[in-house]
């Protein structure tokens, strides 16, 4: 999935980025955190969807604190909340990881058929509260709801441009 043609080039090279820190980190599986912190170190326009340099350093050291030991607890289990419609299983993701960009690029069809964007899985991954990285996205006192509200009148009828920006959106071909 990682050379998905339904994914913009920042999210998948988020994904590849997740899927080396998962077998870093020893998880069995990229879950949403990884996604997460992977997006954010990969896709400008993620960060600038958070609350400003004080929030993004704190919600960066949960994030390391998780790979450095603060995720052990969930080394074990897989993370699944079944909050999202299922999706085919993939290959070392999560069922919540893996709902997550399929939920992404269905986003990205309805707004104008261009390859999902990292603010498209970003939206997809806070869409569930049971998602790892919304835990970690509430332990660094990050108001997941806002976060969402903002997201939501971002992507409304919104593209990006190819050298940047965004422009409105056009009519695009369906599917992801």
């Amino acid at each position: 999935m990682d050379d998905d043609p339904r994914l913009a080039a920042e999210p998948a090279a988020a994904l590849a980025a997740a899927r080396r820190r998962a077998v870093r980190d020893g998880d069995r599986q990229v879950d949403t955190a990884h996604l997460l912190h992977s997006l954010l170190e990969q896709d400008p326009q993620v960060r600038a969807a958070f609350d400003g340099g004080p929030q993004l350093a704190r919600l960066l050291g949960y994030l390391v604190q998780r790979s450095i030991g603060y995720g052990l607890r969930w080394q074990s289990g897989i993370e699944d909340s079944r909050a999202l419609a299922a999706v085919a299983v993939v290959e070392g993701l999560s069922p919540l990881a893996a709902a997550a960009l399929e939920h992404a690029c269905v986003r990205a069809a309805g707004r104008d058929g261009a390859p999902a964007r990292g603010v498209d899985l970003l939206a997809a991954i806070v869409a569930d509260p049971q998602a790892r990285a919304v835990e970690v996205l509430t332990r660094a006192a990050v108001d997941v709801h806002e976060l969402s509200a903002r997201l939501e009148d971002g992507l409304q009828g919104r593209r990006t441009r190819p050298g940047g920006g965004e422009a409105p959106a056009e009519p695009g071909p369906g599917g992801c």
